[in-house]
């Protein structure tokens, strides 16, 4: 990202954030009065985002700003737009999944779909290892860091009130890094939360036909803002239309998936041949 661009940012987010405590409000009211994603919030004040020109008028709106500073607020954006470099990814020492794993923390309703690998909030350690080593420009340090703050945000899902549908393919559970033995460890994570009263875990059989043909993965926070999933990172989405989109995809796919015995069952037969594959290894 030109440097320009970032300062610029991060001149728009400072502002944002001077107006939002002199308003005397959190962030998490702010979004709430905005319409929009607490990650967003954060995200635009820590110069990470550029926000489109509706998110500024609903912060505009939500701050009470009067005419002269939203005119100013908005030539901020304008200057940021008009920047060299139009690369939206925040900066480098940031890893792919820090993101999606701030956006989880956030909401107290998770449900995310995933096609080729396992959900963030389901991944064990070593298996998040490979994930985010795997993101271009990844360094041992940014990973130890990441890996750590994923397994941390897991506990979320022991928390009373929460509740996380997860829905994925049996291609996921067939796609593996590392060896045998790591996908023997995560299966019995897989199961173990699998009983939680406060998670859904479902898994779409190949013998079935996919409802509609998957893209990327995502993961929807609440009812407010939705994650996207691609080879160059996430970007969060807020269009109220577009949630209401991806909610409406993530039905039809959670409809088309085995849940409770049906799901174990299949876990456990696709583990055994994990048995039998590292068995064959190791001979």
């Amino acid at each position: 990202m030109g440097s320009e661009r970032r300062e610029l940012m991060k001149a728009l987010g400072v502002r944002l954030r001077g107006l939002r405590m002199e308003a005397g409000l959190t962030g998490a009211v702010l979004a709430q009065r905005a319409g929009v994603g607490q990650p967003t919030v954060s995200k635009v004040e820590n110069g990470r985002m550029v926000p489109s020109l509706d998110v500024l008028g609903r912060l505009s709106v939500a701050l009470d700003l009067d005419e002269s500073t939203s005119r100013e607020v908005r030539d901020l954006l304008v200057a940021v737009e008009a920047a060299p470099d139009t690369v939206e990814l925040s900066d480098a020492d940031v890893p792919a999944g820090a993101v999606l794993d701030e956006a989880v923390r956030s909401a107290r309703l998770v449900r995310s779909f995933q096609c080729v690998v396992l959900p963030a909030m389901l991944q064990s350690a070593e298996y998040a290892r490979h994930v985010f080593a795997s993101a271009p420009n990844s360094t041992p340090e940014a990973v130890g860091r990441a890996v750590a703050a994923r397994v941390e945000r897991q506990s979320l899902l022991y928390e009373p009130g929460r509740e996380s549908v997860f829905v994925l393919t049996e291609a996921v559970l067939r796609t593996w890094p590392g060896n045998p033995s790591l996908m023997l460890a995560q299966f019995d994570r897989l199961l173990a939360v699998e009983s939680l009263s406060t998670v859904r875990l479902g898994v779409i059989p190949w013998r079935r036909a996919v409802p509609v043909l998957p893209r990327h993965g995502f993961t929807l926070c609440d009812e407010r803002a939705v994650v996207v999933e691609s080879f160059r990172g996430e970007r969060i989405v807020d269009d109220s239309d577009e949630v209401a989109a991806y909610e409406e995809t993530f039905r039809r796919f959670e409809e088309a998936a085995l849940f409770g015995s049906e799901v174990r069952e299949l876990l456990l037969r696709v583990m055994q041949e994990f048995r039998e594959l590292e068995d064959f290894a190791t001979r």
